[in-house]
């Protein structure tokens, strides 16, 4: 197994190879293959979970612990070690200028598969209760029936970053002179609300020139939802273009975009190029936070900024709730303004008002 490969660790552990092994080998029975086919685990997946189960099976190991014993208090050592040690990014990590630990998002993703492999042994009758808990807290309240105790690392929700006026000018700039698939890509990505995987993911024939749409397959999507969203005039000229050199690089059908480099021209272009591509864009705009998923943000919050419905941004991004979304509503500050207007409306009608009394000619003749 590949997995078993990358990470020796987890095949030390017999009862963490049995938990990937039901995971990832679908052959077992028809059963088992109809209910993780229907659960649509994507091999990302099973990679990030074997990542998080690997690091903390060789945290156990380092202090001697037997995993299928762990405690809640050994499993937070393994949260300390996670939020203490270098980061391969530097700084701006956990802390500004912090150097260290992981973002709040990985150490969520990092103690998911902890938490499934001690459910596992719970359902296999090996542990009765499991170290990592779950649940939601509100400070003043009791846990709520059913979620279990305090998560071990309390959840951040951020808001999304979306670059400034002058930022995105300059991203363009640089975005100008690259080639014709890099400027269709960024343009589709952002008229669209597209992902990585969305983006890369489209083929020739998910396009619909005639009424300016283009079709995101479910396969592709986070949600498993399909959906079909328009694309602006300016970006289908670019898209034509695209099209008339893909023509050059191959006639046949299927991925959309094509790679152009001499190892693999003509190949579909991978995840990671594109990954690539954008990275070098934005540190050579000055611009280093700008991502593969900074377009979607962008592009979201820009709708809820000209006014559209939560439902219809929700629709539109293939969101599977309105939670979601919602973050996109917050970030345009479109309900807080309006909120803001109106009360400054109502303050200052009342303060023209009191004016207008001052001044009036019985309240001069009081006065004096």
């Amino acid at each position: 197994m590949i997995v078993m490969e990358k990470w020796p660790v987890l095949g030390r552990h017999e009862r963490a190879a049995e938990w990937l092994r039901i995971w990832t080998d679908l052959g077992r029975a028809a059963e088992w293959l109809r209910i993780w086919t229907d659960l649509g685990r994507a091999p990302r997946t099973i990679d990030a979970y074997a990542r998080g189960l690997a690091e903390f099976l060789e945290s156990c190991e380092r202090h001697d612990v037997d995993p299928l014993a762990a405690t809640r208090a050994q499993v937070a050592v393994f949260v300390r070690e996670l939020t203490t040690r270098p980061s391969r990014r530097g700084v701006n990590v956990v802390a500004l200028d912090s150097g260290a630990g992981l973002a709040n998002a990985t150490l969520q993703q990092r103690l998911v598969p902890v938490r499934l492999f001690y459910d596992f042994l719970i359902e296999e009758g090996l542990r009765e209760s499991n170290p990592v808990g779950r649940g939601a807290y509100t400070p003043g309240r009791r846990f709520r029936a059913g979620q279990g105790s305090r998560p071990l690392v309390p959840r951040m929700v951020k808001l999304p970053w979306i670059p400034s006026d002058a930022e995105w000018l300059q991203l363009l700039a640089v975005f100008r002179d690259e080639p014709i698939r890099n400027r269709v890509m960024l343009a589709l990505a952002y008229d669209a609300a597209l992902r990585r995987e969305e983006l890369c993911s489209l083929r020739t024939d998910d396009l619909d020139p005639a009424h300016r749409t283009l079709r995101v397959r479910a396969e592709t999507t986070k949600t498993r939802r399909e959906r079909v969203v328009p694309y602006s005039a300016p970006t289908g000229l670019l898209l034509a273009e695209y099209l008339r050199h893909r023509a050059m690089l191959s006639r046949a059908r299927g991925l959309l975009f094509l790679s152009e480099s001499r190892r693999n021209h003509g190949e579909p272009l991978s995840l990671w190029t594109w990954s690539k591509v954008v990275r070098r864009i934005a540190l050579t705009a000055g611009v280093p936070r700008f991502s593969t998923h900074t377009t979607r943000h962008l592009c979201l919050t820009d709708l809820a900024r000209t006014g559209w419905e939560v439902h219809a941004i929700a629709t539109f991004a293939g969101h599977r709730s309105t939670d979601s979304t919602l973050r996109y509503i917050h970030l345009s500050g479109r309900d807080l303004a309006a909120k803001l207007n109106s009360s400054m409306a109502q303050i200052h009608a009342w303060r023209v008002g009191t004016l207008a009394e001052a001044n009036s000619p019985g309240t001069t003749e009081d006065s004096a």
